[in-house]
């Protein structure tokens, strides 16, 4: 058999392998012989139909498959012979197939990309040394007092921090606030739609126009919309709203005591803060490991310059521009919003694809390097993980993960943070005191 290699790109090759008539012979021999064992046909026992009959009647057929076998063995052979670690699937060309003649195909694909590996042993990183703080405790514990809130009518009048349920009717310019902004159908009317009565809630300058209104009485808002307001078509225009205070309420927070830790499992208020600390000291230990394995992939990154393959960067890109459309849209970005920025969206999202799939081959290489594998017995508990997390069977997270090739992702993985763990290890590791960042992330 005879391979050429021609580059066409980065990571981007033309194989053209060519077999030679004997083997393209033999193929034919061992699938006609295949093919007279199986095959009925009329007048004959399964099995016992003469071979040029055979041939005559699945020439087709028998060519096809030869062909199948032939295009296997040689591209597994010639990735083999050429040392190519290929990613992604191969475009495969028939070139030339009939008996008696050599048989010769092309293939382009995609190979990882050839760096030297840099030293990665005793990478700089800084740890940061931060503890969970009595105020953090405090605020963690403000925060499960409001998950506890109750609120409460009131006769009197609406005053700054209250709760108000309202009806409401806006106008743009004298006309439906649709008209200027067809998407904005929330800012146009609603019922029984609760606002904080706080600085810049809601629309900015909106719930103060309400302080010193009575549940059912009707006031005029005029309102400026902001310059960098979500629903662009009105920025910068003035607006005016109709409100009918429906309720006003007061948010009571429950006092700190045995009955509040009660209400989360807790036996007292002290084994409550003795748990609500363990998880904030958790939380902080992982931000700060996560943040020094940022700084090790950073830094590994640094030290190499390769190209990567053209097609998964675009794969990945797609994925990354995903996950930024649906986390802009859960925060309540508009449409219009996201088709205005995707220019950098995208571009966001080639970055991030780039890195990531740098990272994905650098450290695979680490692990080849230092024989890092995931076994199956770690597979094992991640499927485990992953039916938990998911709320379904072991039985059915293998069914999906089959489906869709899930478990070659699974090692990846495990492989990753196995790598991760060596070379955190491995670093040089300064340990300083927190930023004012981490600190903030910690409640």
């Amino acid at each position: 058999m005879n391979v050429s290699v021609e580059n066409l790109g980065p990571c981007k090759k033309l194989l053209r392998v060519e077999v030679d008539a004997p083997a393209v012979d033999a193929a034919l021999e061992e699938i006609t012989l295949d093919f007279q064992k199986q095959v009925r046909l009329p007048g004959f026992r399964p099995g016992k139909a003469p071979r040029h009959l055979v041939v005559k009647a699945y020439a087709p057929q028998i060519d096809e498959e030869a062909k199948r076998k032939l295009v296997a063995e040689g591209y597994r052979k010639a990735i083999s012979d050429q040392k190519l670690r290929v990613v992604g699937q191969p475009d495969i060309e028939e070139i030339q197939f009939s008996k008696g003649r050599p048989f010769q195909f092309a293939v382009t694909l995609e190979t990882a990309p050839d760096f030297e590996l840099p030293e990665y042993k005793g990478l700089p990183v800084k740890r940061e040394m931060a503890v969970v703080t009595e105020e953090d405790l405090e605020r963690a514990l403000n925060v499960l007092r409001e998950q506890r809130a109750v609120y409460m009518d009131e006769a009197r009048e609406v005053k700054e921090g209250d709760f108000v349920v309202v009806n409401y009717t806006g106008t743009c310019e004298g006309k439906p606030i649709t008209d200027t902004a067809s998407t904005a159908r929330g800012l146009t009317e609603k019922k029984d739609f609760w606002l904080h009565v706080a600085k810049d809630s809601f629309i900015p300058g909106f719930t103060e126009q309400l302080v010193g209104a009575k549940a059912g009485e009707k006031r005029t808002v005029n309102v400026d919309f902001p310059a960098e307001f979500a629903a662009r078509e009105l920025s910068g225009r003035k607006g005016v709203y109709e409100v009918e205070v429906v309720q006003v309420k007061e948010k009571v927070l429950p006092e700190l005591d045995d009955a509040f830790a009660k209400s989360y499992g807790a036996e007292d208020m002290a084994k409550l803060r003795a748990g609500v600390r363990t998880d904030l000291q958790n939380e902080l230990n992982y931000k700060i490991k996560r943040n020094v394995r940022d700084q090790l992939v950073r830094e590994l990154l640094k030290r190499v310059n390769c190209e990567l393959p053209e097609s998964i960067v675009l794969s990945e890109t797609r994925n990354v521009v995903y996950d930024i459309v649906r986390e802009n849209q859960q925060r309540g970005v508009s449409k219009e919003t996201i088709e205005q920025q995707k220019d950098q969206i995208f571009s966001v999202a080639n970055n991030s694809a780039k890195d990531r799939i740098k990272a994905a081959f650098v450290l695979g290489r680490v692990a080849e390097q230092e024989g890092i594998k995931a076994d199956q017995k770690e597979v094992t508990q991640r499927i485990l993980m992953l039916a938990q997390q998911y709320q379904i069977k072991p039985e059915q997270m293998v069914k999906q993960l089959r489906d869709r090739n899930g478990f070659a992702e699974i090692e990846e993985q495990i492989i990753s943070a196995k790598v991760l763990d060596f070379l955190e290890l491995n670093a040089k590791v300064e340990e300083v005191l927190p930023t004012a960042n981490t600190l903030a992330q910690s409640t």
